[in-house]
């Protein structure tokens, strides 16, 4: 079994929201494949990438040729069904190990990703098996796929370690994204490797969180990625840190934005508070609207403490107004929603919960946030939980032209509990 990403539970600032009775809506779910945790791979926990012929791509951090995590692809059939293809089985050592991260393609069609663990680097903690990797896939003239290591990580002692986040790419070639320990202190870093002509790729570490009992301000433990606006600037969050009474801090939401001489400058625009009715603990990558308002998730916290969908507004004159969209927790509601979350072009907001439903037992839910006059209102497209449907789903969702959405569980499925893709019909 693989070492899994930390999710931290306990408690949760001041805001105002919609609490909403879930309605639920006729389950229209399909399971598209079931991971045996053998070369195929096993237990998916991230977000699927889907290219322009509906292809699926992802990473399973068990299984694979050599039970050290696959990257594979889901490819629908003219006459029904998928098939599954292994793109890339790790072999637990230079070349990466235990991919928790999703991927991203390039215009050229390469993919993108990285390993918490493998990798070369002087790994300055007591894992003993690497401090993680940036690695490449690119496709090959008569089929398959070559894969690339792009970067070790913990090659020096104020390096990143361990990401867990999916990689990003600007216009330019550039890949982005969070670390979840090293660093200066040690309580993780943002991070960029620039593209050079050569097809070499030069490391930077954009900003060190620094955490610790005198400046219990800053940010701790990214596990998330980062988003670009339309201004260049870059948003993530931290699972801990900040100055919620959480031990460890109880999360933060931070700005970086580039200085005109070079460098990063960070900016927290909102900590997590140990009350009643923020939230607690965010796991999920940001994202952005036209506004520039950002959405995501925490895992817990809210008036349920099942976890909260929220909303950051940026005001005239600076500062940032928090917002909770929606509470989970209340009766037969999702709870502990960890995946990102994603808009359709009506302006609903689409994800999942890892926990909680209306199926018994309740092992996760698929929901939908519309909005209306004076808040949101949610509905349960699918409760995860019965016979041989997948349960626990940890990832986010993406959507296809026609609206379907997919997405992965990390558990359940009809081979030994070893995980799914599956597809819902809003």
């Amino acid at each position: 079994m693989t070492p899994h990403r930390f999710s931290i539970t306990t408690l949760a600032i001041f805001a105002v929201t919609l609490f909403v009775t879930p309605t639920w809506a006729t389950p229209k779910e399909k399971i598209l494949y079931s991971f045996t945790d053998g070369k195929d791979g096993g237990r998916p926990f991230a977000d699927l990438t889907i290219d322009k012929a509906g292809n699926l791509y992802g990473t399973t951090p068990d299984g694979g040729t050599n039970s050290d995590g696959a990257v594979f692809e889901l490819t629908p059939k003219a006459s029904g069904g998928w098939t599954e293809k292994v793109l890339y089985s790790f072999a637990g050592g230079n070349d990466g190990e235990y991919p928790y991260s999703g991927l991203v393609f390039d215009p050229a069609g390469n993919l993108y990703g990285a390993t918490p663990y493998g990798g070369t680097g002087p790994c300055h903690d007591t894992t003993g098996n690497g401090c993680g990797v940036v690695y490449e896939l690119s496709p090959k003239t008569g089929g398959g796929w070559t894969e690339k290591v792009l970067y070790n990580f913990g090659s020096s002692r104020t390096d990143g370690t361990h990401p867990y986040s999916d990689l990003i790419l600007d216009a330019a070639g550039n890949l982005y994204c969070t670390t979840s320990a090293g660093g200066t202190h040690n309580k993780g870093t943002a991070f960029e490797l620039a593209a050079t002509t050569d097809g070499a790729w030069t490391p930077t570490v954009l900003y060190s969180f620094t955490f610790n009992a005198t400046n219990r301000r800053d940010g701790s433990g990214p596990q998330a990625g980062l988003v670009f606006d339309t201004a260049g600037n870059l948003y993530g969050t931290t699972a801990g840190g900040g100055v919620g009474r959480c031990r460890g801090g109880c999360g933060t939401v931070f700005e970086l934005t580039p200085r005109s001489g070079g460098g990063w400058t960070e900016t927290v625009l909102h900590s997590f508070a140990h009350n009643a009715t923020d939230g607690t603990f965010p796991l999920a990558t940001l994202i952005v609207d036209a506004a520039g308002n950002l959405y995501s998730t925490t895992e817990v916290g809210g008036v349920f403490d099942g976890g909260t969908v929220f909303e950051l507004i940026p005001q005239t004159g600076g500062g940032w107004t928090e917002t909770l969209l929606h509470s989970f927790g209340k009766g037969k509601d999702g709870q502990g929603p960890n995946g990102r979350l994603i808009f359709d072009p009506a302006g609903n907001l689409y994800s999942t919960t890892a926990q909680g439903g209306y199926a018994s037992p309740a092992r996760g839910t698929v929901f939908e946030l519309s909005p209306k006059s004076g808040g949101w209102a949610e509905k349960l497209l699918h409760s995860f939980g019965s016979g041989t449907d997948g349960t626990e789903p940890f990832a986010g969702l993406v959507r296809d032209a026609s609206g379907n959405l997919y997405g992965t569980t990390g558990f359940g499925g009809t081979h030994n509990n070893n995980g799914t893709v599956f597809q819902v019909i809003p």
